[in-house]
C-alpha cells in the first residue's frame, strides 16, 4: 500500500521574503482541512530554467511567480493560456502529468472579482474607465475591463508611450491621455483605477489632483501598502465606492490554489484578516 505524495507548491521571485502568498495558501490549506505546503523561494534570474525543469521533479505540481519573472516564464513555458499572452506575463504555471509547462496569468481576473465583491453594483457600461499607469498591472486590469465589457478606457502615464502601446495593442476602447490630464479625466470617470506604485509605502504619493472624483465613482487601488492609500482616502471622502488592493491579492490567488490542491477556496473575512495579522 502507498502512501500519496504530499502536494507541494509556492512562490518564486527575487526578492521573495515579503510575499504575502505562503501566509494566504496556508490559512486556506488549514482552513479546508487539506495535506500540502506552500513554499516561497528566492529564484535568481539566471536559475530560472534549472529551477523550472527541476520542481516538478521534486513533486511540485506548480508555482505562483512574481517579480522579475513573471515576462521570462513566458519564453520557458510550452503552454500559453491567452490571457496570459494578451498580458504579456505569466503569474501561475502548472507543471502538467505530461511533463509540460503551463503558464497563466490571473491577475486580470483577480481584480475583476474583487471589484464586484467589494462594489457589487458596479456597472461596466456605466461610463468610461480611467487607468492610471500602463505597466504589467496596468495590461491586466485593462484587459479584465475590456472582457467585462467597458466600452471606454482612457489610459494616463507619466510616459505617455508605454500608453500608447496599450493602445496599439488593445484597439479602439482604449484611449491615451496625458498624465498632466490626469485630473481632469476623473470628472468624467465612472471607474477609476490606480496602478501605478504612488501611495504605497515607501514609494512618492500620489499627486494626482482628485477635486474631479463624483459621488458614486468606483475608484480602485491596486497598492495594499497601506490598504488606505490617499487615493482611497480622499475618494472615500468624496463619496466615492472604494476598492482596496488586497481584495486582488486574494482573488488571484483562488485559481492557483484550486489547481495546486484540488479545492476552490472562498474570499471571505477570515482571509482577509489572516493576511492583515
Amino acid at each position: 500500500m502507498t502512501t500519496p505524495n504530499v502536494p507541494l507548491a509556492g512562490v518564486i521571485g527575487a526578492p521573495i521574503a515579503h510575499s504575502k502568498s505562503p501566509q494566504l495558501h496556508g490559512h486556506w490549506l488549514r482552513q479546508l482541512g487539506l495535506r500540502g505546503h506552500y513554499i516561497p523561494m528566492h529564484v535568481q534570474p539566471e536559475d530560472l530554467g534549472e529551477v523550472l525543469r527541476t520542481l516538478p521533479k521534486m513533486g511540485f505540481r506548480g508555482i505562483n511567480v512574481t517579480i522579475p519573472h513573471k515576462e521570462r516564464v513566458m519564453e520557458l513555458a510550452d503552454l500559453i493560456t491567452d490571457r496570459a499572452t494578451l498580458i504579456g506575463a505569466a503569474n501561475t504555471i502548472i507543471f502538467r502529468s505530461d511533463g509540460k509547462i503551463h503558464a497563466d496569468n490571473t491577475d486580470g481576473y483577480g481584480f475583476i472579482q474583487n471589484l464586484r465583491q467589494q462594489a457589487p453594483d458596479w456597472n461596466p457600461k456605466a461610463g468610461p474607465a480611467v487607468v492610471l499607469g500602463a505597466g504589467g498591472a496596468a495590461r491586466a486590469v485593462v484587459a479584465a475591463l475590456i472582457e467585462a465589457g467597458v466600452q471606454d478606457i482612457i489610459v494616463t502615464n507619466r510616459t505617455r508611450i508605454r500608453a500608447e502601446q496599450l493602445h496599439d495593442e488593445f484597439g479602439k476602447r482604449v484611449r491615451v491621455a496625458d498624465w498632466i490630464q490626469a485630473g481632469n479625466l476623473l470628472e468624467q470617470a465612472t471607474t477609476v483605477v490606480n496602478t501605478t506604485s504612488l501611495g504605497m509605502q515607501g514609494k512618492p504619493e500620489m499627486r494626482v489632483p482628485l477635486d474631479g472624483l463624483r459621488r458614486g465613482t468606483v475608484v480602485s487601488d491596486l497598492v495594499y501598502v497601506p490598504l488606505e492609500t490617499r487615493l482611497l482616502r480622499t475618494a472615500a471622502e468624496r463619496g466615492c465606492i472604494c476598492v482596496d488592493g488586497l481584495g486582488m491579492l486574494l482573488h488571484q490567488a483562488v485559481p492557483a490554489f484550486e489547481r495546486f490542491f484540488g479545492m476552490r477556496p472562498t474570499v471571505d473575512d477570515s482571509t482577509r484578516a489572516a493576511i492583515l495579522r
